[in-house]
């Protein structure tokens, strides 16, 4: 499979190593200030593209991706608000994507073992929970992504939850509070965390490094390009290769 990638930082460095050793080729490398690449008779004959870059571009190199007709793995955060504005173009034109605030499938792991005991927990009030992120110096978004997706899961899985912020102070009891600090070459880790007088339970996922990120980026690549037209995430592709959608969904 011929891969574009784009967004040639640290991450696209690391998916390019990995999609090598899956046995892929590199079409092209797009990086900010080259988007006349886009344009490119490598670009226009690559199977899928694999976008990491940053919030400002991410909406425009969607658009580039989804108006060629490559399929395109999306691991951008910080873009979102946009979504129904690509999911629209993606529908009129025909186009394949699939996003995700975190392509690590420890994350996606972790996500299915929290929603499960978010719902256990709603059923014992004495139980209050917390959220923590920890993320390198270079990450320009907080909360991260993966911080965002992990609080809305949990609101929506646990009933005694309405809503969630980001802070350090006290909250009420129905609000989820997130903690988010950047320090040093923390690849990222996230915890949740359910405090009560008697104990204290946590699950965390702690990333070793990108590289986890850039493996579930590169299968996802390869699930997109014989999937229909459509947008995705990435729980979809899960529960279609574990055969088990009701742990994802």
């Amino acid at each position: 499979m011929k891969i574009a990638i784009v967004g040639y930082g640290r991450m696209g460095h690391i998916i390019e190593e990995v999609a090598r050793q899956r046995g892929h080729e590199i079409a092209c490398t797009i990086d900010q200030g080259e988007e006349e690449k886009f344009s490119s008779p490598e670009f226009l004959g690559a199977d899928a593209a694999i976008e990491f870059s940053v919030p400002q571009a991410a909406v425009g190199n969607l658009k580039h991706c989804i108006g060629a007709k490559v399929p395109v793995v999306c691991g951008t955060t910080g873009w979102l608000q946009y979504l129904p504005e690509i999911a629209d173009m993606c529908l009129a034109e025909g186009g394949r994507l699939i996003h995700a605030t975190n392509f690590s499938i420890g994350v996606n792991l972790f996500w299915a073992f929290n929603r499960y005991m978010a719902q256990v927990f709603s059923k014992f009030p004495e139980y209050k929970p917390s959220l923590s992120e920890i993320h390198h110096v270079h990450k320009l978004d907080h909360p991260s992504g993966t911080a965002i997706t992990t609080a809305e899961m949990t609101v929506g899985a646990d009933t005694l939850l309405k809503s969630w912020r980001e802070t350090d102070a006290e909250v009420a009891s129905d609000v989820l509070a997130v903690h988010c600090e950047r320090r040093g070459e923390v690849p990222g880790i996230h915890s949740m965390m359910w405090d009560s007088a008697d104990d204290f339970i946590e699950l965390t996922h702690s990333a070793k490094s990108r590289r986890g990120f850039a493996e579930g980026a590169v299968l996802s690549a390869e699930w997109l390009v014989k999937q229909n037209p459509a947008m995705y995430g990435i729980s979809d592709m899960l529960a279609d290769i574990t055969h088990t959608a009701g742990i994802f969904k």
